[in-house]
């Protein structure tokens, strides 16, 4: 667990946890811990039973915001997209008069990233705190959205250029990825609206109305990642159309390799019966000339298939 004394965005370390329950004279106290951190967090801040369940709970949390007597409990997902797999982590904050608690399980970049600009922005409030926070995390879905995009182009390209079997479980497995996190940013849209709508009194008037930029931004998110959606489906018809094509190639080779090879198997059919009146085989030549012709006859059906374009 990690306390700091935050004020005009200057951070000074705090040692003894008690000394938070009390606002300071200017600026907030932003502890960042541990879910066994709130065995001791919990009497000293009065944090309410259910929110601490939830943030102790092993199941995945959604989205939510639950106004309590003296705090806030507000969840949130932040996103990351590493090794091609996509990842969802809770950040599970405690919003007070005179302090922020953040709980994660795991690392969350936000935090680190919202640093500098509390130091740039010269923040005094938790209010703001939690504001430029969750502008954070709704910015790093726009960056994994381009990510996807990019993906959704290369497998694309790639479909169209070279089509495999293989494509297909890259489809599936994106667009469930695509329906997972549509499914996922309803909720926290609907959280960020709260924050941006309802009458909060621990944020301040003014600064609730930034909140509908991030409202905004999360709209577009969400059409963005309807638009995924769409593109997956096309995607799929475009890997079904190619593997149709492809078969229809193969198929057309085969069908003109055939019927190349069907009058030389007349021709070797008809001397290869066992009559004995017939001249041809007893001519000096004969096996010299039908197999000229058979190759002419080949070699003549070969060029105009190409010629045709059809093999």
């Amino acid at each position: 667990m990690k306390i700091r004394h935050v004020k005009a965005g200057v951070f000074t370390p705090v040692e003894d946890v008690e000394i938070t329950t009390t606002a300071p004279e200017e600026g907030f106290y932003w502890i960042d811990a541990d879910v066994e951190d709130l065995v001791l967090l919990q009497p000293l801040f009065s944090l309410h039973d259910l929110a601490v369940e939830d943030c102790l709970t092993e199941e995945e949390q959604r989205p939510k915001i639950e106004t309590y007597d003296n705090h806030y409990f507000i969840v949130v997902n932040s996103i990351r997209y590493d090794d091609e797999e996509i990842f969802l982590r809770a950040l599970n904050i405690f919003l007070g008069r005179h302090y922020i608690i953040t709980v994660t399980k795991q690392k969350i970049n936000e935090l680190r990233a919202v640093k500098p600009i509390l130091w740039e922005q010269e923040v005094s409030e938790p209010d703001r705190f939690l504001y430029y926070l969750i502008d954070l995390v709704v910015d790093n879905y726009f960056v994994v959205g381009d990510r996807i995009e990019v993906k959704i182009e290369k497998l694309e390209e790639d479909i169209l250029m070279h089509t495999k079997r293989s494509h297909l479980g890259e489809i599936i497995g994106l667009r469930s990825e695509i329906l997972w996190l549509k499914k996922v940013l309803g909720p926290q849209k609907e959280v960020i609206n709260i924050l941006n709508k309802k009458d909060l009194r621990l944020i301040d008037d003014q600064l609730q109305k930034y909140f509908s930029d991030i409202y905004e931004n999360a709209v577009k998110i969400s059409e963005n990642f309807d638009t995924f959606r769409e593109l997956m489906g096309n995607l799929r018809e475009a890997y079904q159309s190619a593997i149709a094509n492809r078969a229809n190639e193969i198929m057309r080779v085969f069908t003109a390799i055939t019927t190349i090879f069907i009058p030389l198997t007349l021709i070797t059919g008809i001397y290869g019966m066992n009559f004995d009146n017939m001249p041809e085989i007893h001519w000096k030549y004969g096996y010299y000339v039908v197999l000229g012709v058979m190759i002419a006859l080949g070699a003549g059906m070969y060029y105009l298939f190409r010629k045709r374009d059809w093999i």
